[in-house]
């Protein structure tokens, strides 16, 4: 008998695939997940599988409270992120973590990435958040589950709206990123990986480089998500 939820994980299985072949992930780092928001269940890479021996089938499928409903392995250590974050934030559809090179170091480094340039801009108005890093009582607690909280709570704090700003940084720790489905939720990983190299980079030429001027920022990003967007080809 074929499992009911087939097409989810397979959406699941090549999201975490593309991952790897985007050289977001080394190893076993990372993962994504997919959610059914009609069943109230998400799909997520099993825990320490090297992507290389990764079958849809052995992608885990759990309820919002973490509780597996089709399965055999152990889900991912950061499923109760994912989780809570589903429960929160119900417009979204898919949620990427991962260890890449330079978000990981803007992490680590406690920063903001500023919008330097027409590239982050392409993509989002604001500074790409890095939230500080989780306090001692939520690290003693249940850790993965107060990393969601973590999130959340500076999203809150910020006035940012998660549906505008798809992508957050966790201070000394990593890049989260999701969209509308699990395949955008990987397009956003690589993108903040990108954006965070060339702020970097942009730093090493000039460390005093100026934020790009909000008359750039608004046009860039309104001809990609405005209401009068020209950016692509355009549904007859």
């Amino acid at each position: 008998m074929g499992s009911k939820y087939k097409e989810l994980k397979e959406e699941c299985f090549e999201a975490n695939i593309e991952l790897n072949d985007l050289g977001l992930v080394i190893y076993t780092f990372g993962n994504v997940s997919a959610v059914d928001r009609n069943s109230g269940v998400f799909a997520i890479k099993p825990s320490g599988v090297p992507y290389e021996k990764l079958r849809p089938e052995d992608i885990v499928v759990l309820d919002y409270d973490n509780t597996i409903v089709e399965g055999t392995m152990r889900p991912s250590s950061d499923t109760k992120t994912h989780a809570l974050l589903y429960k929160n934030w119900s417009h979204i559809g898919g949620i990427a973590h991962t260890h890449a090179t330079y978000s990981v170091a803007w992490a680590q480094a406690q920063k903001d990435i500023p919008v330097f340039g027409t590239t982050h801009a392409d993509h989002l108005t604001a500074d790409i958040p890095c939230a500080e890093p989780m306090k001692d009582s939520l690290i003693e607690g249940n850790y993965e589950h107060n990393t969601a909280i973590q999130i959340i709570d500076c999203f809150k704090e910020r006035g940012l709206s998660s549906e505008e700003v798809e992508m957050v940084l966790l201070g000394n720790h990593g890049p989260f990123a999701w969209g509308k489905t699990a395949a955008k939720a990987v397009y956003n990983s690589k993108v903040l990986e990108t954006v965070a190299q060339m702020a970097y980079l942009t730093l090493q030429i000039n460390p005093n480089a100026p934020r790009l001027k909000e008359a750039l920022i608004k046009k860039h990003y309104e001809r990609k998500h405005g209401k009068n967007a020209y950016y692509g080809q355009q549904e007859q």
